[in-house]
């Protein structure tokens, strides 16, 4: 077990994951409540446009991707705050033009200069020192942000509406909401690729909502998720000798399922129970 730690690859690439772990349940958590699950799937094709860009100027990926992405959720973010009603088509058009840029950027790249494949299913040998240190401080800051504005959050994630009346900043808080949204989906392509990316934001999280009985509960609950998910996905991947990015998603497929089918037998003990003492309840008043 000890010797997937001996090659250096492997224990950045278990320190990003771990982070990535926690990163997007945090941030995903606020977005499956907001009805918002498939932004950042939209968010990896502009960050792909990104990436094929940033190849074609000789750019590092990373960077390219989150300048892509930050840019594209600033904008999605203006459009949905003003036409609502028509927020699932504009995003729509803005992911097919991310993915359109892309296909454009990597046919007039004639000189290569990124791997396809890491880019969209992760690769843990692009893990370089440099990309560790950026993915920890995006991991500290995004942990503060929630933390300092953890009630207004929670507030404009359940009812916007009503936090605007109060007085909430809710603009300002939904662009620096979205900013880490772009910025984790940028950083986690090492871990799990493009394609896979928003997939880390939602299955923890899903996985949660099946036992949280609060926010915070979902929150802490779609982490240790994130966490299980990961370590379980990477162990394996690594001695299967699979796709990390395709490993993590199916371990964290199979938590859901898991954790659904313990919800139900919750639920139907649960509903055991009741019957049981409303039909002990009715004997005793016979008695």
């Amino acid at each position: 077990m000890l010797e997937m730690f001996s090659a250096g690859f492997m224990q950045r690439a278990w320190i990003a994951g771990l982070i990535v772990a926690v990163i997007c349940p945090l941030i995903g958590s606020f977005l499956v409540l907001r009805r918002q699950s498939m932004i950042g799937d939209g968010l990896g094709h502009i960050a792909f446009a990104g990436v094929a860009g940033g190849a074609l100027l000789g750019a590092q990926p990373v960077v390219s991707a989150a300048l892509a992405t930050v840019a594209g959720a600033l904008v999605i973010e203006k459009v949905r705050s003003r036409l609502n009603t028509f927020s699932e088509m504009v995003l729509a058009i803005f992911f097919y033009s991310g993915i359109g840029l892309a296909v454009i950027f990597s046919s007039m790249n004639r000189m290569g200069g990124f791997n396809l494949s890491s880019i969209l299913f992760g690769s843990l040998m692009t893990i370089s020192t440099s990309d560790l240190w950026v993915v920890a401080v995006l991991g500290l800051f995004a942990c503060a942000f929630t933390v300092v504005f953890y009630r207004p959050l929670q507030y404009i994630t359940f009812d916007e509406t009503s936090a605007r009346v109060a007085g909430m900043p809710a603009g300002k808080l939904n662009v620096w909401l979205a900013v880490l949204t772009a910025l984790t989906v940028a950083l986690s392509m090492r871990i799990v690729g493009l394609l896979l990316v928003s997939a880390m934001m939602v299955i923890p999280v899903a996985c949660a909502l099946q036992s949280a009985r609060s926010f915070a509960g979902t929150i802490i609950g779609g982490i240790i998720y994130g966490i299980i998910t990961v370590s379980a996905g990477l162990t394996v991947s690594y001695y299967a000798d699979l796709a990390p990015g395709g490993t993590i998603v199916l371990t964290g497929t199979a938590l859901f399922i898991l954790s659904c089918l313990k919800s139900s037998m919750v639920k139907e003990e649960a509903a055991l129970q009741a019957d049981c003492c409303h039909h002990h309840g009715g004997e005793n008043e016979k008695g």
